[in-house]
C-alpha cells in the first residue's frame, strides 16, 4: 500500500525530532493521519499492520482526548535508522576500530588518518546553552493532556513507551540516559520500569541506601541520535548524550531544568521533571512487552513528576511493542551493528556476532570465531556471557569463522556436521536471564545453553530434506516443519513432553537430529514467528531432553536425539492477540486513516 522512498540521501545532524520528520515528509517516508484516532487500543493495531508492510512513520494529528499530536513507527525501517545517524550504523563500530589500529602504535600517520574521529569526538561534551524551546512553556502535571498509548488489550493502563530517562549517580554524577517504560498512574505519577542490571536502576540503589530520592527527568522527543543512544547497550557509566555528540557529529545542546538541579536536552519536545522516591513501591503493569507476551505485574519505584516543560506546540513520541516483527527490530540490529565490532576489540578471534530479533535478541545469540586453541570457542562464550547486556544470552550457537551466523538455517546445518551433545552441549542450569524472560518460573535467572559447532566433521553425509510425516506416528502433532540440519519442528496442542518423549526413540524418524515442539498459535512458514515461538518459550534446564541423560559422577551423559518442549505452559503469561472489536474497527476506517494512499 505505501510507497517507497527512493532517496539515497544520507540524512543525519537533525537539530530536532520535527527536523527529522520534515526530512522524512518529504521522502514520503512520514504520513499523517487526519482523522480522530484512539491511542487506547486502536493505534497499536495500526501501527502494527505498518511494521509488518514496512511502511512509513505515522504522525496522528488528532488523537482522541489528547492536545497533542502523536508519532509513532519512527525507526521502523533499516533506511529511516540509516536517515537518522548519516551512515550505516556498522560503520559507527568499525570506524573506531580502524582508529584504534591506527593508533597503534601512535604515530603521526595514524594521528591523521582518525582526524575525522578526533573532530567527532570534540563533539561529545554537551553545549550549555541558557534557553530552549523545550522550555518555551511550563505547566504543572498532567499527563492526561498526552497522546499515552494503552497498547494490548490486558495491559494495566496507558504506558509511555518513548520516554529516555536521564538520572546522574548520587556521588559521581555520571549520567545515565535509558528508555524505560512508564506505567501512567495519576497526571502526575507513573512507574518507572527500572529492571536489574539497568544504569538508572543502579543510580536508584545508590540513591535508596542513603535514603535520598533520585532525581530524574524524563525527555520527550529529541533529535534522532538523542533518541537511538539511549536505547543502545553501551559500557556501564559511559555517557549516552556525549554518545549522541560523537553520531551527530556537534555537541547537544543542553539547558539547567527548571525545578532540579539537572541539564536537560534544550531541543526536546517535553520534559517532565521530577523525583524517584526512596523506598516506595506500586504495582506495575501487566505490560505487553518485547518477547510477545504480557509481563507480569510488580512492584517497581514511582516517578513523582514536579513541572512539565515543553515546546507551544510539541509533538510526543511513541513505539509499540510485541510479536515480531515491531519496530524495536530494526533498532536492535542497529545496536548490534554499532556494538559488534566493539566486542571484536575484546575478542579478536571473534569474526562476527548476531543476536536474533526474531528471538527477541537476547534469547539466540550467533557467534562465528577463530579458535586458535583447545577449547578457546568456550573460553569466548564465558567472556560474551559476562559482557555487558550479551550476558543476558540464553542460547549461544557457536560457529567457525566463514559460516554466515546471522542465517539460522546456516547454524542449523553446522551442527548437523560438527554437533554431539556428549562433547559439545554445555548447560548452565542457573545463571542471570532478561527480567522479561518468563520461562523458569523465577524471576531474573534460568537456564543458559551453549551448542559448539566449531570442531572438526563428525558426519559426511548432508542433512535430510524430507522425513516421515509424524503425524503418522502420533495423532496429537497437528502439523510439522523439517528444517535444515535435520531439525523437525512439530506443532503439538497438548502433552507435548510425551509426544517428544517418544518420538526421540522412534526409528521412523530416521536422521533427524533435534525435535523442537511448539503451539498451535506459531506460524511453521514464517521463519521470524518461528523463532519467536521457539525461543520465548523454553527454558534450557527444564525444557531440553535428550534420548539419554544421566550423571557420570559430577558430569552430565547427553546421548542420541535432542528435544525442546518450547510450547506454551501452564504459569506463563498470556501470548499478545488484538481485541476482535478492535481489529475489525481498523479495517473498517483503513481509508479514514489514509485517505491519499492507494488500498
Amino acid at each position: 500500500m505505501f510507497g517507497r522512498s527512493a532517496s539515497h540521501h544520507k540524512g543525519g545532524r537533525f537539530e530536532d525530532l520535527r527536523a527529522f520528520l520534515a526530512f522524512l515528509e518529504q521522502r514520503g517516508q512520514l504520513v499523517r493521519v487526519p482523522v480522530e484516532v484512539d491511542p487506547v487500543l486502536e493505534v497499536t493495531e495500526i501501527a502494527q499492520r505498518v511494521v509488518r508492510e514496512g511502511g512509513p512513520a505515522l504522525l496522528f494529528e488528532r488523537p482522541k482526548g489528547a492536545a497533542f499530536p502523536l508519532v509513532i513507527n519512527l525507526f521502523g525501517t533499516a533506511e529511516r535508522i540509516r536517515w537518522a545517524l548519516g551512515r550505516e550504523p556498522a560503520e559507527i563500530g568499525e570506524e573506531f576500530l580502524r582508529a584504534l589500529d591506527h593508533l597503534n602504535p601512535p604515530t603521526l600517520g595514524g594521528l591523521w588518518r582518525s582526524r575525522a574521529l578526533f573532530r567527532r569526538a570534540l563533539s561529545m561534551r554537551p553545549r550549555r546553552v541558557r534557553r530552549a524551546p523545550v522550555q518555551e512553556v511550563l505547566e504543572e502535571p498532567d499527563l492526561w493532556k498526552l497522546p499515552i498509548l494503552k497498547c494490548w488489550p490486558e495491559d494495566g493502563g496507558r504506558f509511555i513507551t518513548f520516554g529516555l530517562v536521564l538520572t546522574e549517580h548520587p556521588k559521581t554524577h555520571r549520567r545515565n540516559l535509558g528508555l524505560y517504560r512508564l506505567h501512567v498512574f495519576e497526571r502526575d505519577r507513573t512507574g518507572m520500569h527500572w529492571q536489574s542490571l539497568k544504569g538508572g536502576r543502579a543510580h536508584y540503589d545508590e540513591a535508596e541506601r542513603e535514603g535520598r530520592p533520585l532525581l530524574t527527568a524524563v525527555i520527550l522527543g529529541g533529535d534522532p541520535a538523542l533518541m537511538l543512544s539511549a536505547i543502545l547497550p553501551l559500557p556501564e557509566d559511559f555517557d549516552e548524550i556525549a554518545f549522541a555528540g560523537f553520531l551527530r557529529g556537534r555537541p547537544v545542546p543542553m539547558v539547567r531544568a527548571r525545578t532540579i538541579p539537572l541539564l536537560v536536552p534544550a531541543h526536546a519536545e517535553f520534559i517532565l521533571e521530577g523525583i524517584v522516591p526512596p523506598y516506595e513501591r506500586q504495582m506495575e503493569g501487566p505490560f505487553g512487552d518485547h518477547f510477545g507476551h504480557y509481563s507480569e505485574a510488580a512492584p517497581f519505584p514511582i516517578f513523582q513528576i514536579h513541572r512539565i516543560t515543553r515546546r507551544r506546540r510539541p509533538i510526543y513520541p511513541a513505539t509499540v511493542v510485541g510479536k515480531p516483527p515491531q519496530e524495536d527490530k530494526y533498532l536492535g540490529i542497529a545496536a548490534n551493528e554499532m556494538i559488534g565490532p566493539l566486542v571484536r576489540l575484546l575478542h579478536p578471534n571473534v569474526v562476527d556476532l548476531w543476536a536474533f530479533p526474531g528471538a527477541g535478541f537476547h534469547n539466540l545469540l550467533g557467534v562465528s570465531l577463530r579458535e586458535r586453541h583447545p577449547k578457546e570457542a568456550l573460553k569466548t562464550a564465558f567472556a560474551l556471557l559476562g559482557l555487558g547486556q550479551l550476558a543476558l544470552t540464553k542460547v549461544m550457537i557457536l560457529v567457525r569463522e566463514e559460516v554466515n551466523c546471522r542465517s539460522f538455517s546456516a547454524l542449523l546445518r553446522e551442527l548437523w556436521f560438527r554437533f554431539d551433545p556428549q562433547q559439545h552441549l554445555l548447560l548452565l542450569p542457573t545463571a542471570p536471564l532478561d527480567t522479561l524472560d518468563f520461562t523458569s518460573f523465577v524471576p531474573h535467572v534460568g537456564g543458559k545453553l551453549i551448542l559448539d559447532a566449531t570442531g572438526e566433521r563428525l558426519r559426511e553425509s548432508p542433512p535430510p530434506t524430507e522425513v516421515t510425516d509424524p503425524r503418522t506416528l502420533d495423532r496429537r502433532i497437528l502439523a510439522h516443519r523439517l528444517l535444515d540440519g535435520g531439525v523437525l519442528v512439530l506443532t503439538i496442542e497438548r502433552e507435548a513432553r510425551a509426544v517428544l518423549e517418544d518420538l526421540m526413540r522412534a526409528p521412523a524418524l530416521g536422521p533427524v537430529r533435534i525435535l523442537i515442539a511448539v503451539s498451535p498459535d506459531v506460524r511453521l512458514e514464517d521463519e521470524e514467528h518461528l523463532l519467536w515461538g521457539i525461543f520465548t518459550r523454553f527454558d534450557p534446564a527444564r525444557d531440553l531432553l535428550c534420548e539419554e541423560m544421566r550423571l557420570v559422577g559430577a558430569r552430565p551423559l547427553y546421548r542420541g536425539r535432542m528435544a525442546i518442549d518450547a510450547t506454551w505452559k501452564e504459569g506463563y503469561p498470556r501470548p499478545l492477540e488484538m481485541r476482535e472489536d478492535i481489529v475489525r474497527l481498523v479495517d473498517r476506517r483503513w481509508p479514514e486513516y489514509f485517505p491519499t494512499q492507494g488500498r
